[in-house]
Parts: structure tokens; C-alpha cells; sequence
């Protein structure tokens, strides 16, 4: 065995140890409040494939789409037959599209209702809030009504908050904060969005 071989061998050997450690270290059980944010894409994607996760082993799933929700979404199509799968679509899709402020509160209000129905629900293992950051930022809802239902959901459920610019309140809460970043986008050079690929 070389000197190089050795070596490799001795960093796997370390890495092993350290993950043993980290798992024996983990023994409490709870559901965890998971934020996906920042600017590169796939935040939405990410918390889709959870989804697919969740309802793959039979829990109970609610997923409730702000801003996006009337855009054609390929994971949504493919699941929505599902039994386990609640989902909750905010009537006025983007609100840059509707240029109305009052309308746009009060579809955003209308779907939160739904929201916090889920959130309420000890049936429920996992629920989605996606872009539920630019609700905050625009507000559509302030954070103290958000960060009172979180508080208040059942232990073992798990929520998924997606979006860009999430509020501070969220990220001191969170267990899980994954930060996607963009180093290259194929729109930002003229191409478009690809169905089955993009939505």
C-alpha cells in the first residue's frame, strides 16, 4: 500500500468516525421547519422531491403554492391523483401580473386560511409553503401571524418555507436553512423556460 493509499484511507476512516459520531449524537425526534432559499433556481424543485419523499412511504402531505400556483407544475400534475396529497393554489398566481394590491391580499389570505388548516393538522406530516417569503416581503401577511402557527404546529410535522429573501424571523427559527445560489442561468441568455425541465 502506497503512502497516498494510506492516507485515503485514513481520511475515509476519519469521515466514517465523524458521521458515527453525528448520528449517535441524534436523539431527539421532531418534525423540522427546512427554509430554501436564495437566488439560484431550484428551491421549489427541492421541496417538490421532499414531497414525492414524504408521499412515497404513505404520510399525509399539504403543499400550498403562493405566487406560482396558476403556472403549469409537472411534479404537481404527477401527484395530485394521490390521496395523501392536499394541495392549495393562491387564485391570483403572480402578483406582478395583477398590479392589484387589495385583490392580491385577499387571494394570499385565502389560501394562509388553507394554510393554517394544514398547519393545525397533527395528520398531516409535511407541509410545503412555497414562496411563502414573498408574501412576507410584500405583506400579504405579517410575520407574527406565520411564526404563531409554526410555533403552534403539531411536534411532528416537518414544513418546508421556499423562496427568495426569507425573512430573518423564518431563519432564526429554522433548523434547516439551504441557501441556493445561481453561478449560471441558461434564461439570462435568451433561453427559455423548458417544460418537464423548468415547471
Amino acid at each position: 500500500m502506497t503512502d497516498r493509499d494510506t492516507r485515503h484511507k485514513n481520511a475515509m476512516q476519519k469521515l466514517k468516525q465523524h458521521v458515527d459520531d453525528k448520528v449517535a449524537a441524534a436523539t431527539e425526534e421532531r418534525g423540522l421547519l427546512m427554509v430554501f432559499t436564495g437566488n439560484g433556481k431550484g428551491k421549489t424543485t427541492a421541496a417538490w422531491g421532499t414531497v414525492t419523499r414524504a408521499l412515497g412511504y404513505g404520510y399525509r402531505v399539504g403543499v400550498v403554492q403562493f405566487i406560482k400556483g396558476l403556472w403549469e407544475c409537472g411534479e404537481r400534475e404527477r401527484l395530485v391523483e394521490d390521496p395523501n396529497l392536499d394541495v392549495a393554489i393562491m387564485a391570483t398566481g403572480f402578483t406582478w401580473d395583477t398590479q392589484n394590491r387589495e385583490s392580491d391580499t385577499a387571494a394570499c389570505l385565502e389560501v394562509w386560511r388553507e394554510a393554517e388548516r394544514m398547519l393545525a393538522d397533527p395528520e398531516v406530516y409535511l407541509v410545503v409553503l412555497d414562496e411563502l417569503t414573498y408574501m412576507l416581503k410584500f405583506g400579504y401577511l405579517d410575520i407574527a401571524t406565520v411564526t404563531a402557527a409554526l410555533e403552534n404546529r403539531p411536534s411532528e410535522q416537518t414544513v418546508i418555507i421556499t423562496g427568495r429573501n426569507a425573512h430573518r424571523g423564518l431563519l432564526e427559527m429554522a433548523d434547516t436553512i439551504t441557501e441556493m445560489q445561481e453561478v449560471r442561468h441558461a434564461f439570462n441568455d435568451g433561453l427559455k423556460a423548458r417544460r418537464g425541465i423548468d415547471y
